[in-house]
């Protein structure tokens, strides 16, 4: 990942990296890895978040439709 520091503007570019940095989700990648996870705790987290992730889109699918 690379980031250019443009007038020696260092603040702004920090800002570009750390913006760029979450939306990889390199932060949140850090904090699951800084503990172990058992195995099983780690399967029902990314099921939870999958379904999470399902109702969100099908709220907004809805509310697209139900727009129109």
């Amino acid at each position: 990942m690379q980031v250019s520091v443009r007038d020696n503007n260092v603040d702004q570019a920090l800002r570009a990296l750390k913006k760029k940095l979450q939306r990889e989700g390199v932060f949140r990648e850090m904090k699951l890895k800084q503990h172990y996870e058992k195995p099983s705790v780690k399967k029902a987290r990314e099921k939870a978040e999958a379904i999470r992730r399902s109702r969100k889109l099908a709220r907004k699918k809805a509310q697209r439709e139900g727009g129109l």
